[in-house]
């Protein structure tokens, strides 16, 4: 008999294929179906592009639900269509996650018994994607879930001292982990197929967009020209083809600068293990799996000093840079690749820091203890209020 029943609100689909959410999704929902929990996940048919309205994945029941690929509408949509059909779902908890999806749980907790969880992995609003209505509804969304949740989790503290010093607001803060990567070998290698050396190159992994600064990264890159080093840059685009070309048009088709575009699986294992450094330049993030991927794999890491990678590098896990400052990355750059030994140390504390503190089996049973909490009283007329004074 199920404990209870969960809907998942706000996630692309699983098995994840892309995204920092959905792989978060994929190491915690199946530990909940493990405890006897009944989770279903409410998804894209654009991104699962499944034949069927119900898949599975690990236990966890994937509804794909119809799609409108225009930017900027899609996730809200979905999300919209999702709490509408959670809402006659009798579900015990609805998990939002994300702050445009959490623009509808109002509706949620209006209509519903269920208890409403919002995570909030990073301050989406801040993106530099999103035109002007885009960004004015997901901080919308960022407020009904201040508003509305019965819980907000967020994955770093800089987000917690966030929502503590905006809203006054008490989260739970609950970190991300790293996933794990396959072990399968391949006798023709692919880093062979693009004339890598191991550990001979720096990467950048993640989507290719403005705020996580893979132009500061190949200006840096340009500047300095490390003699035997080359840059791999693996990822797509996300909404964001212009950016992608300018890129392309900063790197004066460099031989030494390569576009991989998406990786998956074997071929991402094999490209993050034979790194010689692994940059992440980003003006934003929450909490990123990438980085705690490069430091549990014993990487060296460099990256920029906004506050998530403050938190996770510190001043013996790894090397920061002024953000934005190209200066500071080439110096920084130039710094790592002349100091191999340090490097080395610094990365052995990375990968103990990383096992003691963030583990997907405890990450699933602080998700737990959240969802045994009991859902708070709703008070319409203060709630009422709060919700006149957001819309106007």
């Amino acid at each position: 008999m199920s404990k209870g029943r969960i809907a998942v609100i706000g996630v692309k689909g699983l098995p994840a294929q892309q995204g920092g959410i959905e792989r978060y999704c994929q190491q915690v929902y199946p530990r909940v179906v493990q405890q006897g929990y009944q989770v279903d996940l409410y998804a894209r048919s654009s991104y699962t592009q499944s034949s069927s309205y119900i898949s599975y994945c690990q236990g966890v029941r994937v509804i794909s639900l119809p799609s409108l690929p225009i930017k900027g509408c899609d996730a809200l949509l979905n999300s919209l269509v999702a709490m509408i059909i959670a809402i006659f779902g009798n579900y015990d908890i609805i998990h939002v996650h994300a702050l445009g999806p959490s623009l509808w749980c109002w509706l949620g907790k209006l209509f519903t018994n269920a208890k409403i969880i919002v995570t909030c992995h990073g301050l989406d609003w801040q993106r530099a994607k999103w035109g002007k209505w885009s960004a004015r509804l997901i901080r919308l969304g960022e407020k009904m879930a201040v508003t509305w949740a019965d819980e907000i989790i967020v994955v770093s503290q800089f987000l917690r001292q966030y929502f503590q010093q905006t809203y006054q607001q008490p989260t739970h803060y609950i970190p991300t982990a790293p996933s794990p990567y396959c072990t399968d070998e391949s006798p023709q290698t692919y880093l062979q197929s693009l004339s890598l050396e191991p550990k001979k190159y720096i990467l950048f992994l993640g989507r290719l967009v403005p705020e996580k600064r893979p132009d500061l990264l190949i200006q840096a890159f340009q500047c300095l020209q490390p003699e035997g080093w080359k840059l791999v840059l693996a990822g797509g685009h996300s909404d964001t083809e212009d950016y992608y070309l300018q890129l392309k048009q900063a790197a004066h088709n460099n031989p030494n600068i390569y576009f991989t575009g998406e990786i998956q699986g074997r071929l991402l294992s094999e490209m993050m293990r034979k790194a010689g450094l692994f940059v992440l330049s980003s003006d934003l993030e929450g909490l990123p799996l990438v980085l705690l991927e490069a430091m549990q794999e014993g990487i060296p890491v460099v990256a920029s000093n906004i506050a998530p990678h403050r938190q996770l590098i510190g001043r013996d896990r790894g090397l920061l840079f002024k953000k934005g400052n190209l200066n500071a990355c080439v110096n920084c750059l130039e710094m790592a690749l002349n100091s191999p030994q340090k490097l080395v140390e610094l990365s052995k504390n990375a990968q103990t820091y990383v096992k003691q503190h963030h583990n997907w089996d405890d990450i699933a049973s602080k998700h737990l203890s959240i969802y045994n909490r009991p859902r708070k009283t709703l008070d319409l007329r203060q709630q009422e209020s709060s919700f006149s004074n957001e819309l106007t």
